[in-house]
Parts: C-alpha cells; sequence; structure tokens
C-alpha cells in the first residue's frame, strides 16, 4: 500500500491536490497550488502543487499525523509469487488485474516511509515489545539524531509485524501487539468461526476477489507447522513450473530487487 503514498518512478513529490489544504479569504487562490487554476487538471503526474520539506510522499505531514502506523512486512520470497500468481491466468480473471509490475512490491517505499515517520518523530523512540523479556529489536536511538523533541506522538511505539513470525506465533505477536496499540488482548482474536464473524469477513474481503481467499475460507489463526526452508534453486524449480521460465524470471529478480529493504525492516519487527 505504501507504493501509492509516493510518487511514481522516483519523482520529486509534491502533495497530492485532493489533500492540499485551501486557505479561504485571501482572493481565489489555493495555497500550494502552484499556479492551479479552476477547472485545470493535471493528470497523472506530476501534481502542481508545492512539497513539504523533507516528506517523501504525497500526503500532507499533518494527515500522516493522524494515523497510528503499524508495519506488516513479509519475505520477499513468500509475497512477490503470491502476488504474480493474482496477475496471470486463471486468477487474473477474478481479481481483475491483467499486468504484474515489479514496481508495485512497494519494499522501498515502505522503507522510506518508516524512516520518515521514525525521523520526525510519529512512530519511536520507543519499539513495541515483549513485556516479560523486554527485548526492544535493535537500536532505539532516533533515525538522524533527531533528539529535538518534535515527535507528534511520542507514545506511539515502532511497531513492525513479520508475517513469518505471526504465523509462528500467532497468540505471542498479537499480544506484544495490542500491549504496543492500546488494545486489550483477547485469545479469542485468533478465532473467527461464528456466523457474525464470518458475515465480516465477506464484506472485508469481497473488494478484493482472488486475493485473500485463503483468509477468507479459514476461520482461526494458529500457529503452522513448519516447512523445511527451501533453497534459491528449489523455488526457482517451482516458480517454472507454475509460471514459465519467463515468469520466474521476473519474480527472482524483483525477490532480488527487494530483499535488503525487507531484511532492513526486519530487524525492527516484534521478537517474542
Amino acid at each position: 500500500m505504501a507504493y501509492y503514498f509516493f510518487p511514481p518512478n522516483g519523482k520529486a513529490p509534491s502533495i497530492a491536490p485532493s489533500l492540499a489544504r485551501v486557505k479561504r479569504g485571501v482572493g481565489t487562490s489555493e495555497p500550494g497550488m502552484n499556479g492551479a487554476t479552476n477547472g485545470t487538471t493535471h493528470a497523472p503526474y506530476p501534481y502542481h502543487t508545492d512539497a513539504e520539506p523533507d516528506n517523501p510522499t504525497v500526503i500532507p505531514r499533518d494527515t500522516l499525523g493522524k494515523f497510528h502506523f503499524t508495519f506488516l512486512i513479509r519475505h520477499p520470497r513468500s509475497s512477490i509469487p503470491s502476488y504474480y500468481r493474482c496477475c496471470v491466468p486463471p486468477l487474473d480473471e477474478v481479481t481483475g488485474f491483467y499486468e504484474y509490475m515489479p514496481c508495485e512490491a512497494g519494499y522501498d517505499e515502505l522503507r522510506r516511509m518508516f524512516d520518515f515517520l521514525r525521523s520526525i518523530g510519529q512512530v519511536g523512540p520507543g519499539f513495541a515489545r515483549n513485556p516479560i523479556n523486554g527485548h526492544t529489536n535493535g537500536d532505539t536511538k532516533p533515525v538522524n539524531g533527531n533528539t529535538n523533541g518534535d515527535a507528534i506522538h511520542p507514545e506511539v511505539e515502532v511497531c513492525v509485524v513479520d508475517a513469518d513470525d505471526l504465523l509462528d506465533n500467532p497468540a505471542g505477536i498479537i499480544e506484544v501487539y495490542c500491549k504496543s496499540v492500546g488494545i486489550a488482548y483477547d485469545p479469542g482474536m485468533l478465532k473467527w468461526d461464528s456466523e457474525e464473524d464470518q458475515q465480516q469477513a465477506k464484506e472485508a474481503f469481497e473488494k478484493w476477489p482472488g486475493f485473500h481467499d485463503d483468509a477468507f475460507h479459514s476461520s482461526d489463526l494458529k500457529p503452522r507447522l513448519h516447512k523445511k526452508a527451501r533453497s534459491a534453486e528449489e523455488e526457482n524449480l517451482e516458480w517454472v513450473e507454475k509460471y514459465g521460465e519467463k515468469g520466474a524470471k521476473v519474480i527472482r529478480q524483483t525477490v532480488e530487487a527487494n530483499v535488503k529493504d525487507y531484511e532492513y525492516l526486519k530487524q525492527f519487527a516484534i521478537k517474542v
């Protein structure tokens, strides 16, 4: 999702026109619109708006400040082939996504957004941690030496959840997560087997057919049975079998292009 918060193709950022604040009472201009006139549209980018200093996104800092951010990550070797499958036959007829775009992986954008929010003090410097062992997940120093007290949310911890950790220990990770975001933990959170819960799940996922079928057809979250880690060669053979040589090559290239950013974020992930 972070991919869509950034300008395309590494272009210089400017605030999305729909989010630019309009100041009334002084003429008819809209501050930040950089010469835009009524009825004039510019599509799709660049926006004819001003940028905010150091903000790499198209979202104003005061809008970002209204949210409590959690960063959910997954190793590219799992996420990339999963998304690729949704963009090729036969599943593309269900999802409506007919072209796989490697740039949509979004790891680079997520890392940059993570660093930006830390640098302005919206998240951190504290970390979500296991209250029993006090694990702090690495360096607790603010990024770029930001010690000016300019924290938008001084009590919002850095909260990164890795999908593999969640699947290995759902109860442990969710309990620490709930503590971090101020929600009372209840083991019942890991089950949605009632008719009411199933209906809620259906309504939540029906907008994205084909993408969340496994979740939609589930009724609980419990520790997965561990599988032997596969080698790159074994992964390649599986991808070639499923998607052909060309598809396997695109997947491998995309995985390798995003591993570094994933591993950077992984160092901050909740541990229990």
